[in-house]
């Protein structure tokens, strides 16, 4: 064999071997999902669901699908707020260039290193003031404030790349700023748009800091907290937690695959433009 194959061969089989050990333990959460709670009990599950069982995934259809659906609605709520938000004001800083751009991107920067418990304590007492806790809506302003900051970066970083000519065209045939935004920047920086709502969508399903803090109580509240239920002192019912998790792993990976192009030319771009 020559030495080029064998190389490629090494690196094949060195590449099979470290991503097996990174998805171990999403198989190991589906093996426990399907592991009878007795087996569990007496020993560690074993590497095969032997004894398959759905109990954990029927515990899911009539217990969790309340819980995924709030969880669904923050997701795409606070997609759809944070590029209110973050899309003019990303047009704004990327071309019309107003004044202290720099020292607003600075503090951009800075708010993504605010630690999520030191936010959630300080909106929980506004929200208790306000007498809005416990409703699903609020999870949205919340998840929000960490989405905006990536998405003015990541957008504005996209629409600095727009070509000046094209715009200079848009403004010679009249063409307002509203309308230069709306038609021209928005599409030329689709990747950037699909990048700030996929990652804005995973931050608001994920989170479970603001959740347990600001909706302990409400009646619609987010998988987080559904999958956190099953949890107690004298209760823990594994397979049903397990079969949560890989039921609301779905969504979140059908947007992966679906979305990943767009993402990868989305990073490159930014990585370039820097």
């Amino acid at each position: 064999m020559p030495t080029a194959q064998r190389r490629s061969v090494a690196k094949t089989a060195l590449g099979a071997i470290l991503a097996a050990i990174m998805l171990f333990p999403v198989y190991w959460m589906i093996n426990v999902s399907l592991t009878p709670t007795r087996l569990m009990r007496k020993s560690p599950p074993s590497l095969l669901p032997l004894h398959p069982t759905f109990v954990g995934y029927n515990s899911v259809l009539h217990e969790q699908l309340p819980y995924l659906v709030t969880s669904l609605g923050i997701g795409l709520g606070t997609v759809l707020l944070t590029l209110v938000i973050s899309a003019p004001a990303a047009f704004a800083m990327a071309q019309l260039r107003p004044r202290g751009s720099g020292p607003i991107n600075f503090v951009l920067l800075i708010a993504q290193m605010i630690p999520s418990i030191t936010m959630a304590l300080g909106f929980y007492n506004i929200y208790v003031n306000a007498k809005i806790v416990n409703h699903w809506w609020g999870l949205v302003l919340t998840d929000s404030t960490i989405a905006v900051p990536f998405g003015v970066l990541i957008l504005t970083a996209f629409m600095s790349a727009v070509p000046s000519d094209l715009l200079q065209a848009a403004k010679i045939d009249g063409a307002g700023a509203m309308r230069i935004f709306w038609s021209i920047v928005v599409p030329v920086s689709r990747n950037g748009v699909v990048t700030v709502s996929l990652f804005s969508f995973l931050w608001a399903w994920s989170d479970f800091v603001f959740a347990a803090t600001l909706d302990t109580g409400g009646r619609y509240r987010p998988i987080t907290l559904g999958i956190y239920k099953y949890i107690g002192n004298n209760n823990q019912q594994w397979n049903a937690i397990m079969a949560t998790a890989v039921v609301a792993s779905v969504p979140a990976a059908l947007l992966l695959v679906l979305a990943q192009r767009y993402v990868a030319a989305g990073l490159t771009t930014v990585a370039v433009k820097d």
